[in-house]
Parts: structure tokens; C-alpha cells; sequence
């Protein structure tokens, strides 16, 4: 276990990152699941902006790769504009 008061702080800070980081990215995975079940395509191009605005975040924290955000807002925008 850590000796320093900064190194147990550093525990209990990481911890509570990396549990709001996996609710962030799983939110975000249902989302694109749930995007790319719509075949509606109104509905499609009202909810893409705020699906490409959660991958963003993540990519911005450093949860998801920034290609990796790139990558799928590509596909999810091509799937969104062949409906």
C-alpha cells in the first residue's frame, strides 16, 4: 500500500476516473448500437450530432484513440447518409 498522502489521494482520484470513464464509454457504445439500428433516417440524422459529440469527448480524454473516434464518425455518417 502507498506511505504518501499524495499517492493515496492518486488511488482514490484514479478510481473514480476510471469508473465514470467505463459509464462514459459504455453509454457511448449503446449509443452507436442504438444508432445503428434505426432505419428511420430523420431519426438517424437527429441523433447522429449528439453520438459524434460523446465519441469527441472520449477521444478529447483520452478514453477512445483519436483515429479510433475519426474511424467511427466516418462509418456511422456513411451508414446515416445510405438510409
Amino acid at each position: 500500500m502507498a506511505n504518501h498522502k499524495s499517492a493515496l489521494k492518486r488511488i482514490r482520484s484514479n478510481e473514480k476516473r476510471r469508473v465514470l470513464n467505463r459509464y462514459q464509454h459504455k453509454t457511448t457504445r449503446n449509443a452507436i448500437k442504438k444508432l445503428r439500428e434505426i432505419t428511420d433516417a430523420k431519426e438517424a440524422q437527429k441523433m447522429l450530432p449528439s453520438v459524434v459529440s460523446m465519441i469527441d469527448k472520449l477521444a478529447k480524454k483520452n478514453v477512445i484513440h483519436s483515429n479510433k473516434a475519426g474511424n467511427l464518425k466516418s462509418q456511422l455518417t456513411k451508414h446515416v447518409a445510405a438510409l
